[in-house]
C-alpha cells in the first residue's frame, strides 16, 4: 500500500517523521454512461453554458461566484500564494484535550501513521503517552493543498490521525425541528430502555455488511450469466406505517427480542461461566 503524504509530527520540539496511509477503503460500484441503442459509451463534455460550445481544459479558470452569475478568477499563483506552508509538510500539534470531551461528530476519516528512518523511538513515546493520559493531540495538516483539522490518538500500536470537521462546518442541531423533551410517557421510555438492554451485544464490526453492494453485485452476476432473462428484484423492507400505540409496539417488540435470545443461548451452566468472565473483564 502506498502512503499518501510523508512529512512528520511536530509536538513542542519533538519531532517524528511518518507516512499516511488511509485506515478505511470503500469500493463503490462504478457505472458507466451507454447509450440504449448500441451501448456505445457516453463521455461527459465541458460545455460552456452561454453557447453550448465545448470547452478545452487549456481555456479553463477557476472561478468563485461572489454574487450571483458574478465570478472572481483565482489561478495557480493565487492558491501557492495562500498554500499554508504546504511544503512544510508538518502536523502540528497545538493542544492536547480528553477525548471524552469531543462529539464523535466531529470526527470525519481516519489515517493510520506509521513512524519513517529514524522515528520509532519518538513514535512510541507519542503513542505510549497519548495512550496512559486518555488525550488527543489536535493539529492541522495540509493534505492535497487543503488544510484540515485533525485528532492524533493512539490506537493499539499505532497512531492514528483523523481528519476532523472544522467548528464552522457542523450544522447546529437548534436548525433541525426535533420534539421537545419530556414527549414521552416515563412507562414508555423505561420500556424502550428494557428494549435496548435486550437488543445490547459486544461490538462485533464484521457482523455488519453493505446489503445493497452484495445484492446489486448478484444481479449484475445473474445479468452476465443470463443476458436475456428478466431478473426480479427483491424487496424486504418493510413499508412505514403511522405509529399510534407506542407501548404495544414497545412489547411486541420486547418479546420479539427475549424469545431471539432464547433460542440463541447456550445451557444455563455455560452462561453463568460466559457472565462471570465478562464481568470480571469489565471490573478490570
Amino acid at each position: 500500500m502506498r502512503s499518501i503524504w510523508n512529512g512528520s509530527i511536530s509536538f513542542g520540539l519533538v519531532t517524528i517523521p511518518v507516512a499516511l496511509y488511509p485506515a478505511t477503503r470503500r469500493e463503490e460500484l462504478s457505472f458507466k454512461l451507454l447509450r440504449k441503442s448500441d451501448l456505445s459509451p457516453v463521455n461527459y463534455k465541458r460545455v460552456a453554458h452561454a453557447d453550448g460550445k465545448e470547452v478545452p481544459w487549456d481555456d479553463i479558470v477557476k472561478g468563485y461566484e461572489y454574487e450571483k452569475g458574478k465570478f472572481v478568477v483565482l489561478r495557480d499563483e493565487d492558491f501557492k500564494r495562500v498554500d499554508l506552508e504546504a511544503a512544510a509538510q508538518t502536523i502540528d500539534i497545538m493542544d492536547f484535550v480528553e477525548v471524552e470531551q469531543i462529539n464523535p461528530m466531529y470526527f470525519q476519516k481516519p489515517y493510520y501513521l506509521e513512524p519513517q528512518k529514524g522515528g520509532d523511538k519518538a513514535y512510541a513515546l507519542l503513542r505510549e503517552a497519548l495512550r496512559d493520559s486518555g488525550k488527543l493531540g489536535i493539529a492541522k495538516v495540509v493534505i492535497r493543498t487543503r488544510e484540515h483539522l485533525a485528532g492524533v490518538k493512539a490506537q493499539g500500536n499505532a497512531l492514528i490521525l483523523e481528519i476532523m470537521h472544522f467548528g464552522d462546518e457542523l450544522v447546529d442541531a437548534d436548525d433541525v425541528k426535533t420534539p421537545k423533551s419530556g414527549q414521552a410517557r416515563p412507562r414508555e421510555v423505561e420500556m424502550a430502555k428494557k428494549l435496548i438492554d435486550g437488543m445490547t451485544t459486544d461490538w462485533k464490526p464484521d457482523k455488519y455488511e453493505d446489503e445493497y453492494k452484495t445484492q446489486l453485485m448478484t444481479m449484475i452476476e445473474e445479468k452476465i450469466k443470463h443476458p436475456n432473462e428478466k431478473h426480479a428484484v427483491s424487496r424486504t423492507s418493510p413499508k412505514p406505517s403511522n405509529v399510534i400505540d407506542l407501548m404495544s409496539v414497545l412489547e411486541e417488540s420486547l418479546s420479539h427480542t427475549k424469545g431471539s435470545r432464547a433460542k440463541a443461548s447456550p445451557p444455563k451452566a455455560k452462561t453463568k461461566v460466559k457472565m462471570t468472565k465478562f464481568k470480571t473483564k469489565k471490573a478490570a
